[in-house]
Order: structure tokens, then C-alpha cells, then sequence
């Protein structure tokens, strides 16, 4: 196994990487770029390039980096893990052309098509006039997404055709997320509970991670823009019937036309899925960890993270399964379900800085509790400075509980989180309440 890990990003989603590797048994040296202090507990923090992946490269082969876990959308886009590759460095995360699958939308769309994948009717546009006119022949509510990634926020359920012209103007007009804005989708508006799946694969091999739910609305009763996640809870309960759909109708379908099209993927499929009346339909596709996910499915794994991701990287998940056979109350319908524990919850709930995801202040110092086995805190957006930890992005931190039961997760969580202190510090009191 992997000696020396480097973990790539600097979000919350980052720190519950390193959390997690730093407590595998094989004790790896980990390293983390940019990380933050949350990750500075359990790694060496890297001031590296991220833009510059000949740099990245030539750090790996002179430390002896022997697996790179790449953690945000932006390097994997950009193509971090086929240099890396290209380097002779095991790297546990798609190349360019697998994670097109979340920087070009309309690219997901025709993948999801031509696998016969579940997902709402859409058209794309470049112009806001052509995208106006079409608008005029929908049914509301209707759903504008930006093509490219924009960090969560890039989608928008329009209610009335006024804030879905104003979404469409802001987006090819006022260019509000740059060159991921410049193209669009119009989607029709679908309804049911939301579902995210984490399908670890090497292209050939699979398994799902326990099934999550992320709140993206800023405001409870899920009202307001979205974000790029407030909380989130896992395990998500599903009847084995829902199970062996999404497996039989989404995970295998788009494995089989990734290999089709000859696109190589090894590392993590996020499907956002809508559970509809007419059955499970994909919304989208990331192509890492979610956040604010994967800060309460791995604290589930009964494997080592490192481990998986090592055997990932290397084209070895389905050998590496077989240690984790299905056990007595795991769902048999959920491919990998021996990978994760189903009689544990994990709940987190994010603090933001007021204002998000809309402008906010930064700089506030921050005041957080101990953590203890069972509630941690994780970082996200936080900086150590001479004075003290201070905040310095919208989604400052999250509050995680981990318990035998879901409400007792989240009385875990919620009281972590009202030990912690910043001014404008805001969250979301409804996070896994009623299991929605």
C-alpha cells in the first residue's frame, strides 16, 4: 500500500480525506495542497501551483508521492490526473475526458441519452434570445443550469418566466460564471427527494458508498438559491426495489457507455439523482467527492480509505472487494453495501458566513470546541493567521455527528456547531429533520 498520499483542494471535503487517511492502519505520510487547518492536524500543508501540473508532477516523483487523491472539480477538468499519470503517479480520480462528464452538462446529457439513463427533457443554448424564445414554449417551473462547473451555484428552479430570464441573462449576458455560463440548459422541473451516489469504479469493477442526501437551499424548508451544499446526512434509507433500479437503470447504463466511448475513469462518479414518482432520473453528474457527502459517508466505510483508493487507482477495486462481503442487514440490492456501515449515522451540518451564497465578509475570528470521537468539527473555508483562526470563505465549516441513531447524529451536530462561534455565523436548523 501507498506509503506517501498527497491529497489535492482545500475545502471541507479535502479535510475529511485527510481525517479519514489519517486514520488507516497502514499510517501513510499524507500530504495535503493547499489544505487548511483542519487538514494541518493530519498533514503537511503544501503551497503547490495547482494551475501549473508540471510542478504538481515534479513534486510527486521528487517526495516519492505514490497515490494523488484530487478532490475538487477544477484540476480533475483541467486534466491534473492524466499529467499525473503520464508521470508514472498512481492517482485516485478521472482524467480529462471522464470528467467532462461535470464540466460540460450538455456533454452528461448526451452520455445519459445514449445510455438510456433516466433524466428531464432539455435543450442547450449560446444566446439569450434563442434561450427566451424557447423558454416561451415551457411549462413553469422550469430549471436554468450553466454548462460549465460553477461550484454548486450555477442552477437555478425558476418559478415564474421573470426569474428564469433574469437567470438566463445573468449567465450569457452578464457572463456571471465566466466561460461555465456561457452555454446553457433549459431543463424541465421534476419532483421528488433528492439523492447523492458515490460510485467508486476503476472503469471495469464498482461499488456504491452508502446512499446520501445534501440540502443545497440556503434557507430551511429548502427555499432560497442554492449552494454548494448545507448539510447532509447518511445513510439515506431506500426500498431494495429503489436500490436495485438505480443500480440496474443508471450505475451499470453509464459505466457500459464510458467504456463505450473509450473513456477511462478511475475514481469517483457522483450521480445526483431525483427519486420521481416514475422512478430514480439523474439530475447530474460530478466527477469526485461531494461536498458537503463525503464528510458523512466515509465515516461509515468499514474499509480503510486508503486502501480503496489505492486499489482504485491501480485497476484492483474488484479483488479488493471481495474482502467486504455483503453481512447480515446490509441491502443486497446495493452494489459494495459490505463497504459501508448501515446500522451508524452521519450528519453534518454547514455554518456559513451571513450572506452566502451571495457576497460576505471575511476575516472573523472563530471560536471552535474540542472534538471528540464522536462530533468533529471540519474545516473548509478557515485560515490560521498570527491572531488566531479566522474565516475566509462562504461555507466556513461543518459540524459532523456520528451515532447509532439518525436524530441522534444530528443532536450531536447541531450542539457542536452551537458551541462554535464567528459573527455571521448561519446554518440551517432543518438538516436531516424528518429524514427529507
Amino acid at each position: 500500500m501507498p506509503r506517501s498520499v498527497l491529497v489535492i483542494g482545500g475545502g471541507g471535503r479535502e479535510h475529511a480525506i485527510v481525517r479519514q487517511l489519517a486514520r488507516s492502519s497502514q499510517r501513510p505520510v499524507v500530504y495535503a495542497a493547499p489544505g487548511n487547518p483542519g487538514t494541518a492536524a493530519d498533514a503537511r500543508n503544501l503551497a503547490l501551483d495547482l494551475t501549473d501540473a508540471p510542478a504538481v508532477v515534479r513534486f510527486c516523483q521528487n517526495e516519492g508521492i505514490e497515490l494523488v487523491i484530487i478532490g475538487p472539480e477544477d484540476p480533475l477538468i483541467d486534466g491534473l490526473a492524466d499529467h499525473l499519470r503520464h508521470g508514472g503517479i498512481s492517482v485516485f480520480g478521472p482524467g480529462a475526458m471522464g470528467a467532462r462528464l461535470e464540466g460540460d452538462k450538455e456533454f452528461a446529457k448526451e452520455v445519459l441519452q445514449s445510455a438510456g439513463v433516466p433524466t428531464p427533457r432539455y435543450h442547450a443554448f449560446s444566446t439569450s434570445e434563442s434561450a427566451l424564445g424557447h423558454l416561451d414554449t415551457m411549462d413553469l417551473p422550469v430549471v436554468v443550469k450553466a454548462c460549465g462547473a460553477a461550484q454548486g451555484k450555477g442552477v437555478a428552479v425558476c418559478a415564474t418566466r421573470d426569474e428564469a430570464e433574469a437567470f438566463i441573462r445573468e449567465c450569457l449576458d452578464d457572463q456571471r460564471f465566466g466561460r461555465s455560463g456561457l452555454r446553457i440548459l433549459l431543463e424541465e422541473c421534476i419532483f421528488g427527494p433528492e439523492l447523492s451516489v458515490l460510485i467508486v469504479t476503476d472503469g471495469q469493477d464498482y461499488c456504491l458508498l452508502a446512499p446520501s442526501r445534501d440540502h443545497k437551499r440556503i434557507g430551511e424548508g429548502d427555499t432560497g438559491p442554492n449552494t454548494g451544499g448545507m448539510g447532509a446526512f447518511a445513510p439515506v434509507e431506500l426500498s431494495a426495489a429503489t436500490q436495485a433500479e438505480i443500480d440496474a437503470r443508471v450505475v451499470l447504463p453509464v459505466l457500459a457507455e464510458l467504456r463505450r466511448r473509450d473513456i477511462p475513469y478511475r475514481g469517483v462518479l457522483y450521480a445526483g439523482i431525483m427519486l420521481t414518482a416514475n422512478g430514480p432520473q439523474v439530475l447530474e453528474f460530478n466527477c469526485r467527492f461531494g461536498d458537503p457527502e463525503t464528510q458523512v459517508v466515509l465515516p461509515l466505510l468499514r474499509g480503510d480509505l486508503l486502501d480503496l483508493c489505492a486499489a482504485t487507482a491501480a485497476g484492483e477495486l474488484g479483488s479488493y472487494l471481495q474482502e467486504f462481503p455483503v453481512g447480515e442487514g446490509d441491502p443486497v440490492d446495493w452494489t459494495g453495501a459490505g463497504l459501508s456501515e448501515w446500522r451508524r449515522h452521519c450528519v453534518v451540518v454547514v455554518g456559513a458566513a451571513d450572506g452566502y451564497p451571495g457576497a460576505y465578509l471575511t476575516g472573523r475570528p472563530i471560536e471552535v470546541p474540542a472534538d471528540r470521537d464522536d462530533a468533529w468539527i471540519v474545516h473548509a473555508g478557515t485560515r490560521e493567521t498570527e491572531g488566531g483562526l479566522v474565516t475566509v470563505g462562504g461555507r466556513v465549516l461543518g459540524a459532523v455527528g456520528l451515532a447509532p441513531r439518525l436524530e441522534s447524529a444530528r443532536e450531536l451536530a447541531y450542539s457542536l456547531l452551537a458551541a462554535t462561534h464567528f459573527e455571521g455565523l448561519t446554518y440551517r436548523r432543518d438538516i436531516a429533520q424528518g429524514k427529507d
